[in-house]
């Protein structure tokens, strides 16, 4: 397993990919995730950092184990994003594409499911919405 981690700082993401280097691995998938502009201008992320790591690392084992993954990393943004900027990086690899693709998917819907981590809207002219 490689990086799970909460952070305010910008995710270098070649350096990442230049990290996990692996003559086994056939495939990398990397998903990532951007601040969308859909009527908002920013999006402010809250998280209890203690437990997200932790459950970010519990599903990063159950994904490594059901799609036989060589490595993962997993790493998200916490603090005010403005549209554009990245909120979350899984970078995983396999020996093939499809464990590479599906294990990606697995860990970023799990993520979603169930981590800690909250994020509140900041509108276009005003306003604000919080959402899990």
């Amino acid at each position: 397993m490689g990086r799970i981690e909460i952070t305010k700082e910008d995710i270098d993401i070649a350096a990442l990919f230049k990290e996990a280097a692996n003559p086994l691995a056939g495939g990398f998938v990397i998903f990532v995730g951007t601040v969308r502009d859909d009527g908002i201008e920013a999006i402010d992320f809250e998280s209890f950092d203690e437990v997200a790591v932790s459950d970010m690392n519990k599903i990063a084992a159950e994904a490594e184990e059901k799609y036989s993954l060589l490595s993962i990393d997993i790493i998200h943004r916490n603090g005010l994003l403005a549209v554009g900027e990245t909120i979350l990086v899984i970078q995983v690899s396999a020996a093939h594409r499809h464990e590479a693709f599906e294990g990606c998917s697995f860990i970023l819907e799990e993520i979603k499911r169930f981590v800690p981590i909250w994020k509140k809207d900041i509108k276009t002219g005003g306003g604000e919405e919080w959402h899990h």
